[in-house]
């Protein structure tokens, strides 16, 4: 086994103004949830997964789950992102080299996504993820008023499934505990750790609000539940 793939499903979407959580929501033939677990383990480096689900849905997850087969160990998340991730991170046994940490709300990230970023991760750095370069003029805003118009080549949009090194993830965790951090590279830097960037995938879409779980559902050819 040469890494564990967490994926975190224990958001509750409030964003989606639906009342349930988003990774349970249905996409084509499928939950959310379901189409993460299945790239996650497609993913030839990936010895087993761990995912972390709302307390009251763990056997939900653990039944549609089932059919995929791979070692799948489902938990409670907390009630942070990084309370999940700790949660996620007490069940991959300590002498797994490497862990991948991935959103379920990303249910379109290919297997040579995870493959990639997982290779990024060498040399000196604790960490490796996907980034998509700025396009737009990118402005900052301080109570609606301009302050300054910020260098787009030197700014990139985070993706998951995101790489570390086991040991400097989870010394990273420990060291630091912010609920402002969005992301696992985010809990490194602050660590004070490298984090390597590689290039990320323009279908590797986020389903953050309604219309982006219309033009998912569109994407597989089904309205889903």
């Amino acid at each position: 086994m040469e890494a564990v793939a967490i994926v975190l499903a224990a958001g509750a979407g409030l964003r989606l103004g639906i009342g349930e959580p988003k990774a349970f929501l249905a996409l084509g033939d499928a939950p959310i949830l379901v189409w993460a677990v299945r790239s996650a383990l497609a993913c030839p480096q990936v010895g087993a997964l761990v995912v972390t689900v709302p307390l009251g849905f763990e056997e939900e997850a653990r039944a549609a789950l089932e059919a995929l087969g791979g070692a799948v160990t489902v938990v409670t998340g907390g009630d942070t992102r990084q309370a999940s991730v700790r949660a996620a991170l007490a069940e991959v046994p300590l002498d797994v080299p490497f862990v991948l940490v991935h959103d379920a709300a990303r249910p379109f990230a290919s297997p040579d996504l995870f493959s990639r970023v997982l290779e990024a991760v060498d040399g000196d750095a604790g960490g490796a993820l996907p980034i998509l370069p700025m396009t737009d003029t990118v402005k900052q805003v301080v109570d609606g008023w301009v302050v300054a118009t910020l260098a787009r080549d030197e700014l990139g949009l985070a993706q998951t499934p995101q790489a570390f090194r086991s040991d400097v993830l989870r010394e990273s965790h420990d060291a630091v505990v912010s609920e402002e951090l969005t992301d696992d590279a985010a809990v490194l830097e602050r660590a004070g750790h490298r984090v390597r960037a590689i290039a990320g995938d323009l279908n590797n879409v986020k389903i953050t609000t309604m219309l982006d779980l219309i033009t998912a559902r569109e994407r597989v050819g089904g309205a889903g539940g």
